[in-house]
């Protein structure tokens, strides 16, 4: 089998670890947000005296995480 020329063989290599980089990506955005949205909900309930804002967090945290990993997934469909 014939060897790429350096140009081309560079190229499908950069493109590779874009690929790595685009879905490592996507399997950080949905535990992040959760995590990010239990955290800030947790320290608002702590602060505010309350106990319904944690759930009210993790709620918002699912939201913002699905809507990135569709947002993700679509661009990805996109470019490829």
């Amino acid at each position: 089998m014939p060897e790429l020329p350096p140009e081309k063989s560079n190229k499908k290599e950069e493109n590779l670890w874009r690929q790595i980089g685009r879905y490592s990506n996507l399997a950080f955005v949905l535990p992040a947000a959760i995590v990010a949205g239990l955290v800030i909900g947790h320290l608002l309930d702590r602060w505010l005296k309350t106990s319904w804002i944690t759930l009210a967090g993790l709620f918002v945290g699912c939201i913002a995480g699905f809507a990135e990993l569709i947002r993700g997934i679509i661009q990805s469909s996109k470019d490829s």
